[in-house]
C-alpha cells in the first residue's frame, strides 16, 4: 500500500484537523489539493492509500455553476473503481451519495445543524460505533442512501449520519475531524447562524465540546487506525 493520501478541500481552512494530524503521526503524506482554485487530482496510483474528500460549502448538484466538482466525481469514481479508500465528509460524503445515483440537498424540515449533536448506530453498525456518541455538526444538507450502501450511523434531525458502500468507501455527515481549535473558528466566522432553526446557543456547544470532545477524537482515531492503518 502506498504512503500518500490526498486530501481534497473546499476552503482554506488551516490543515490542523485531526485526520490530517493522524495520517502524518502514522506516516504518511498528506497531499492536499483545492480544486475549486484550480488545482487538478491526476490519477490514483499506486503510491495513493486512501483519499478523503472533506466538507465545505458548495452544493454538490451544482456542476454547471461549479464545474471543478466534475474534476472531484471523476476522482472518486477513478479511486472508487481501483478500490482506494475513500472517505467523504460532509459535503464529500453527499458527493459519494450523489455520485452513486442518490438524491442529496436540502431537506424540507428547514433544520440547521451546528453544534453537538447525538448520533446513534444502526443494526448494521453496531461495529462501527457500540454506543450513542455526540459529534460535530456543521450543515443543512444531506442525503438519501446509495442503493447497496450499509446504513451506519443516524440522528434525530437527519436520519442519515453514516454510511459504508463496499468495503472501501464511507461516507459522514459529520466531523470528527474538527478539532475544538477547529470549532472555535466556526463559531466565529459564522455568527449570523445562531438565528437559524436548531442551531445550539453559542453556550451549550462550549457545554458540550468540553464534554464531548475528547471521546469523539478518540473515536475517530480508532476508526482511521481500522479503516487506513499506519503506512508500512
Amino acid at each position: 500500500m502506498g504512503k500518500r493520501v490526498l486530501s481534497v478541500r473546499h476552503g482554506n481552512e488551516p490543515k490542523d484537523d485531526r485526520a490530517t494530524a493522524w495520517l502524518t503521526r502514522s506516516g504518511y503524506f498528506v497531499d492536499t489539493r483545492h480544486p475549486y482554485a484550480g488545482d487538478r487530482l491526476g490519477e490514483p496510483g499506486d503510491d495513493l492509500a486512501a483519499t478523503i474528500i472533506y466538507g465545505g460549502p458548495f452544493n454538490v448538484y451544482e456542476t454547471d455553476r461549479h464545474p471543478f466538482l466534475r474534476e472531484e466525481y471523476r476522482w472518486i469514481d477513478a479511486c472508487m473503481a481501483k478500490g482506494i479508500k475513500v472517505l467523504g465528509i460532509c459535503q464529500g460524503a453527499q458527493m459519494i451519495a450523489h455520485h452513486l445515483g442518490a438524491w442529496a440537498g436540502a431537506p424540507a424540515n428547514d433544520i440547521f445543524e451546528f453544534g453537538y449533536y447525538e448520533i446513534s448506530p444502526t443494526e448494521a453498525g453496531l461495529g462501527f460505533l457500540d454506543a450513542p456518541m455526540r459529534v460535530c455538526q456543521s450543515h443543512f444538507h444531506t442525503f438519501d442512501l446509495p442503493s447497496g450502501a450499509v446504513h451506519l450511523a443516524r440522528g434525530e434531525n437527519y436520519e442519515n449520519q453514516a454510511y459504508r458502500y463496499g468495503e472501501t468507501t464511507y461516507g459522514f455527515q459529520f466531523h470528527p475531524e474538527v478539532t475544538k481549535t477547529g470549532f472555535r473558528r466556526w463559531q466565529d466566522r459564522w455568527p449570523e447562524i445562531y438565528e437559524k432553526r436548531g442551531v445550539q446557543s453559542r453556550v451549550e456547544q462550549d457545554r458540550l465540546i468540553a464534554l464531548h470532545d475528547a471521546r469523539q477524537g478518540e473515536w475517530f482515531g480508532g476508526f482511521l487506525q481500522d479503516f487506513i492503518g499506519r503506512a508500512a
